[in-house]
């Protein structure tokens, strides 16, 4: 039988805690039901303090404290609720040695959606491949820029290291888990049961660019402004840096640090932007869009929306235009 540790950790989301344990149940019990060894032993683990305060039972499994001599097979770790994963993964670092020394033990270590950002804090990543969700990328980059971040990826696999992208894709690093451990015939079984798309590989066309402006670089924040109102007519990073009082190569190294990407390829994300909502929300000529969007060249419009999004724009309004 093979010894999953499921750690709850502060802040973690109810969602992903509740598809780890459906699928993991389900495949135990359709074991049970033909008369055959369940093939996992479901563990939750929290730490001492979490036990004391909440007690050592939850949704129906006792909770075993990370103190305690528990080795897994397979650790997993859900995604969290917190938008400042900052603060979330502070309140978490506890949790830390005991994923390396699991993980020193021999354990594979999986990480859903968020999740990813304590298994990167542990060191454990640096080096290796990654994904989280799509929206988190940036953050993730900037917060851990020795792992090698595949942000279009579904799933990830590196050795003992198994990351999924956003809400969703969870189901997708669950099969690969099922498929390791049961079969590909458990895989299909499981996969129709939950009717979850087993093709799904890339998780780009998922994406929402929202720029951030929170940092304290004024500077930044005015070229900014300038890209997200004048995207359409903005031809060159001279015109970005219009009236900003900054050498070409500060500007560029001050603006990558404080969102996390260079000023261009922040406005293609603008633009980009710009573009999806429009094939979601209208029945416009793609040629009008690209004009609106401030390309001149369709053929390098369509390179860069493939490369941000993942598909064509076509294939683009007809996933996602609903009118």
């Amino acid at each position: 039988m093979t010894n999953l540790g499921l750690i709850v950790p502060y802040d973690y989301k109810l969602l992903s805690i509740a598809a780890i344990l459906d699928i993991f149940e389900t495949v135990n019990r359709i074991y049970s039901e033909e008369n055959h060894e369940k093939p996992f032993v479901i563990n939750l683990l929290r730490t001492p303090n979490q036990i004391d305060k909440e007690g050592s039972m939850l949704y129906g499994y006792p909770v075993y404290s990370i103190q305690s001599d528990l080795k897994a097979d397979v650790v997993l770790i859900p995604s969290f609720t917190s938008n400042n994963l900052t603060e979330t993964l502070s309140k978490n670092q506890i949790y830390i040695p005991w994923l390396q020394s699991q993980y020193q033990k021999g354990a594979i270590i999986a990480s859903f959606c968020t999740g990813t950002f304590l298994f990167g804090a542990s060191g454990l990543l640096n080096g290796k491949l990654a994904t989280t969700h799509v929206d988190a990328c940036s953050r993730f980059s900037s917060a851990f820029p020795s792992v090698i971040l595949k942000p279009d990826q579904v799933v990830t696999v590196d050795g003992r290291f198994y990351t999924s992208g956003g809400s969703t894709s969870t189901f997708h690093l669950l099969l690969r888990l099922v498929q390791k451990y049961c079969g590909n015939e458990m895989t299909v079984r499981i996969a129709k049961i939950f009717a979850i798309d087993m093709d799904r590989f890339k998780q780009s066309y998922f994406g929402t660019f929202v720029p951030s402006h929170n940092h304290k670089d004024e500077l930044v924040k005015k070229a900014q402004e300038n890209m997200e109102t004048r995207f359409h007519v903005i031809e060159s990073l001279e015109e970005i840096m219009k009236d900003i009082p900054s050498s070409r190569r500060n500007f560029v190294r001050r603006f990558k640090l404080a969102t996390g990407i260079p000023p261009i390829e922040y406005l293609q994300n603008v633009r980009i932007e710009s573009a999806k909502k429009q094939l979601e929300q209208t029945n416009q000529n793609i040629n009008e869009i690209i004009e609106q969007t401030g390309y001149s060249d369709p053929k390098s419009f369509r390179k860069v929306f493939n490369k941000l999004v993942g598909m064509t724009p076509m294939e683009y309004r007809e996933k996602f235009n609903v009118r």
